[in-house]
């Protein structure tokens, strides 16, 4: 057995584990420091397919980025963890269906062969995998790379438009009236007799 392939077993095993607790465990932090887990496993995988642009990106963004949020959200946030608790075996036969299926579809893939057939072929050392990712995007997958990038701006600009609902409760700031204030408007000049000496 070669080092990759141990490589990614023990990738992929801790990849499942971590996964596994990430839906299983009751700590909100402490499923998503699991999380952050599979993210680094997940990256790990891509680095034994030569897939290095997206396993730095994947570590730069979700884990550096979007998990370091979360967990600020999370800790901040008081959770009520007995009301998490409740629900949990309500969906459980509906989660094992699809992990059952997953299961299988994988097996299947297993079996056929497929994977070893989509092997990634040996590069050399000149091979930038940024370059054939962007060539890739922007020819092959162009016009679906561009209607993501479109519906992306709708969810952002949709995102914008609802933090900007006028509450009639919330105090705003209007910048344009405190530009425009004069001083006459804002500060009021008394005269008052000055004082005897006693």
């Amino acid at each position: 057995m070669e080092f990759s392939q141990i490589a990614f077993y023990f990738f992929a095993t801790v990849l499942l584990f971590a996964a596994f607790m990430v839906i299983t465990i009751r700590n909100p932090v402490k499923a998503a420091l699991f999380l952050v887990l599979t993210f680094f496993s997940a990256a790990g995988l891509w680095m034994l397919l030569e897939a290095e642009f997206l396993a730095i990106t994947l570590v730069l963004v979700y884990v550096g980025a979007v998990m370091v949020l979360f967990l600020f959200v999370v800790m901040m946030l008081d959770i009520n963890l007995v009301r998490l608790r409740e629900g949990f075996g309500e969906y459980l036969p509906i989660g094992a269906l699809v992990a059952v299926l997953l299961a299988a579809e994988m097996g299947l893939i297993l079996a056929t062969g497929y994977g070893e057939r989509m092997a990634p072929l040996a590069h050399g050392a000149d091979y930038s995998n940024t370059r054939e990712l962007g060539r890739i995007l922007y020819t092959v997958y162009m016009y679906p790379f561009e209607i993501a990038g479109a519906i992306l701006l709708t969810a952002i600009v949709a995102a914008i438009a609802l933090t900007l609902r006028h509450r009639p409760e919330t105090k705003y700031q209007d910048a344009a009236r405190q530009v425009r204030v004069r001083r006459e408007d804002r500060v009021r000049l008394v005269k008052m007799p000055a004082e005897k000496k006693s």
